[in-house]
């Protein structure tokens, strides 16, 4: 059912107010703006309703939506939540509370390493997705049968996947493994953009503070004027042009004509101008203020040695407990293990070092080890 009646909206979220969950997808385009723009809202619930709202038919007003997401008494259920809490974090400044994401579920009981949907429909309720309209322009109407009916399908099996997962998460005692994930997509900071911090994604072969320093400034106000034009950051500027200018800081119009990109026409008007004026205040600021990367060190053979052995380690646990491996361990993680004992780690702290931490300490002070069993690399007692 395609919704774009206020009144009708109205209606069918009173309906579902006392739902225990609620499944929800989105259908959004993102490659002419900086923000993500939504064009479809579905909604299902567990007896099968569904609806896809059209959030850009004239009479409609997404609020009774941002009210169920806001009730503390309805679960969310999201696949891949990270892009549509961003949608609804932009739109209204916070995330629908409290939320569940099937993807992260799925890693948890086995399925694999940020498993798709479509693997999940086919795995968990042996039905199948039309993909032939995925990737049309949903911000053209009207809105075709096919593609209200394939949005549908995205909250209509949600259901069902949802079901199993929480059936099989409770069976092994998991439920609080998912939940524990689903903390860190509830930082606020992952959807707000800081300016100040955008010259951390840009590549530069030179990090020497005072070219860091320049590059802060101009991606800072790269990032700050795409948001406010709503545009993609590469239409204001590429990523190349901001690290060629903070690597040879022009100081005129002719020095800026040099750098990659930039036209004549820009140099010689007012945002060459701009951007003379943001290199200039960057170099007069306090060189204390510059940021600075600290180099790391390679870690020694030793070292090498020992994460090699863990990587082993971690694919037989792993294996054993049927939960994606970058759930429970990332090189980092394992980096840090190799190095000390006492490391402040995922994988040294509740469930993960349950099934893996403690196994990894033991494997360093050589009370197990790693061997082949029936053509299987498994973990072996050492019996002194």
């Amino acid at each position: 059912m395609l919704i774009t009646d206020q009144k009708a909206l109205e209606e069918f979220c009173a309906s579902v107010s006392e739902e225990e969950f609620l499944t929800v997808d989105t259908e959004f385009l993102r490659e002419k703006t900086y923000y993500p723009k939504l064009c479809l809202v579905q909604i299902g619930c567990a007896d099968g309703r569904a609806i896809a709202v059209d959030p850009l038919a004239e009479s409609i007003d997404l609020e009774p939506v941002f009210a169920l997401f806001d009730n503390p008494d309805i679960l969310k259920i999201f696949h891949a939540a990270r892009q549509d809490l961003e949608i609804f974090y932009n739109l209204t400044g916070r995330l629908p509370t409290p939320f569940f994401d099937t993807q992260i579920a799925a890693m948890v009981c086995g399925y694999g390493e940020q498993v798709g949907y479509e693997a999940l429909v086919r795995d968990i309720t042996g039905g199948s997705l039309d993909k032939s309209v995925q990737y049309t322009n949903w911000s053209v109407r009207p809105l075709s049968d096919v593609q209200v009916e394939y949005a549908l399908g995205d909250v209509t099996h949600l259901v069902g996947i949802y079901q199993h997962l929480k059936d099989e998460l409770a069976a092994r005692g998991r439920v609080e493994w998912v939940f524990e994930e689903e903390e860190a997509l509830a930082d606020l900071s992952l959807y707000a953009a800081d300016p100040e911090d955008a010259w951390q994604r840009v590549k530069i072969k030179s990090p020497k503070p005072q070219t860091l320093a320049v590059l802060k400034a101009l991606a800072a106000w790269r990032e700050q004027r795409a948001q406010d034009k709503d545009i993609p950051k590469n239409w204001v500027m590429r990523d190349e042009t901001l690290a060629d200018m903070a690597a040879r800081v022009p100081k005129d119009v002719a020095g800026l004509k040099k750098i990659r990109n930039i036209s004549d026409k820009v140099a010689d008007g007012n945002s060459g101008q701009k951007l003379l004026k943001i290199i200039d205040k960057a170099l007069q600021s306090d060189p204390k203020s510059w940021p600075e990367v600290t180099r790391k060190k390679p870690p020694s053979p030793r070292v090498v040695a020992t994460i090699e052995v863990l990587k082993m380690l971690l694919k037989i646990c792993a294996a054993n407990q049927a939960v994606a491996a970058k759930l429970i361990a990332c090189a980092a993680d394992l980096e840090a293990i190799a190095k000390h004992d006492e490391a402040d780690v995922p994988a040294l702290k509740g469930w993960r070092r349950e099934i893996f931490g403690d196994y990894a300490l033991r494997l360093k002070k050589g009370e197990i080890a790693i061997g082949l069993k029936d053509g299987k690399i498994v973990m072996i007692e050492v019996t002194s």
